[in-house]
């Protein structure tokens, strides 16, 4: 079974809900923070479809422009800046921490792979206190490529010298655990609250609605 564990970051093992407040500060509704995400994906897919790479936050700030223009509600500089960053600052689910403390001592490597720059990456698990349970933390900036394409999951292969066949992705989007499963790589779902995976696509052999429930079972299967 594989041994390299490669997991997604943002509402993976972070808490992206941790941004409601400032949606419903300047939007005056938090459930645009589900709409702003929705288009922040969609804009990364397209990058990817028509082969132009954008860094991934220079994505996220167009999508927030652009969800603050169909609402018809002005995007200031301040407003813009202070959700981005708190990107940074997301606290991680409350049982991630002891799901990789317990995979890490089942023998597992354990990387992540995001789409996030190097330094938002590096902030993001520095401040949610998970960086000393990784061994690598890796993004698809390196390869100027984003999830899901081939690339990104491929370079994380290469940077855990391992056969990408040996590594597992481990995400809350059905896209991140397609792209990992048709670059060669095993992978498994956490089914959070309003997630679902594809019917269309391989489905993984792990599931489970939360990380801890996703540890046990990539730990029984050994």
């Amino acid at each position: 079974m594989p041994q390299v564990l490669v997991f997604d970051v943002n509402e993976t093992l972070l808490d992206l809900h941790a941004l409601d407040s400032e949606f419903e500060r300047v939007f005056g509704d938090k459930r645009v923070l589900e709409m702003w995400f929705r288009q922040f994906i969609e804009n990364a897919l397209l990058s990817i479809i028509s082969d132009v790479y954008e860094p991934f936050g220079v994505i996220g700030g167009g999508a927030l422009e652009q969800v603050a223009a169909r609402l018809k509600i002005p995007m200031h500089t301040d407003d813009k800046t202070r959700i981005l960053s708190g990107i940074k600052t997301l606290p991680p689910h409350p049982e991630v921490p002891s799901a990789l403390e317990r995979l890490r001592d089942a023998g597992f490597r354990l990387c992540t792979l995001t789409n996030s720059t190097q330094a938002v990456a590096d902030a993001q698990l520095t401040n949610a206190g998970l960086a000393p349970l990784f061994e690598r933390v890796l993004s698809a900036d390196a390869v100027k490529r984003l999830k899901p394409a081939p690339a990104p999951y491929v370079y994380a292969a290469h940077e855990m010298n391992a056969p990408i066949g040996d590594t597992r992705l481990i995400a809350a989007h059905a896209w991140d655990v397609t792209g990992a499963q048709r670059a060669g790589a095993a992978a498994a779902f956490v089914a959070r609250p309003g997630m679902a995976l594809d019917p269309l696509a391989p489905q993984p052999d792990i599931v489970g609605n939360d990380l801890a429930e996703v540890a046990e079972r990539i730990i029984a299967q050994g």
